[in-house]
């Protein structure tokens, strides 16, 4: 199993509106950037990622599934774009912000601190287990 990073604005989609999607999900739509793009193509069905709120909150809130590989975008003709499908698997009960994440030295090297602006990123086993402990799901799924 991979792990991941998706990246929000709350106001546009939040993880609450991912919940209320149910086991269903959405696709992952709209990312037009190639290195975010190929993280996509990468995944598996079943790879788990952290959803994360951006610009608002700025913290880890959630967990979600892929549940589809990677298909066209349909926000788009361009057959370039490629988005995966996602649902959400559970709340972070204490969400870890940017600043914890930044502060923290065994993270110092995870893309969401080197590769800000990028919106959807691959996380380490290694930081995905640290950044569950610090919102308090202990042991990681």
């Amino acid at each position: 199993m991979n792990y991941w990073l998706f990246k929000s604005e709350p106001f546009k989609f939040s993880f609450e509106q991912l919940k209320k999607l149910g086991s269903k999900g959405t696709q992952w739509d709209g990312v037009r950037n190639y290195a975010a793009r190929n993280n996509m193509k990468a995944m598996q069905v079943g790879d788990l990622g952290f959803f994360y709120h951006s610009n608002e909150g700025l913290n880890i809130v959630g967990i979600a599934e892929v549940c589809a590989l990677a298909h066209h975008d349909t926000t788009t003709d361009d057959p370039r774009w490629e988005c995966v499908d996602i649902r959400a698997v559970r709340d972070v009960p204490n969400p870890p912000t940017l600043a914890d994440i930044k502060a923290h030295p065994k993270l110092s090297e995870m893309a969401l601190v080197r590769l800000g602006r990028l919106s959807v990123q691959p996380v380490t086993s290694a930081e995905w287990k640290e950044v569950c402990r610090m919102g308090g799901i202990d042991p990681a799924p």
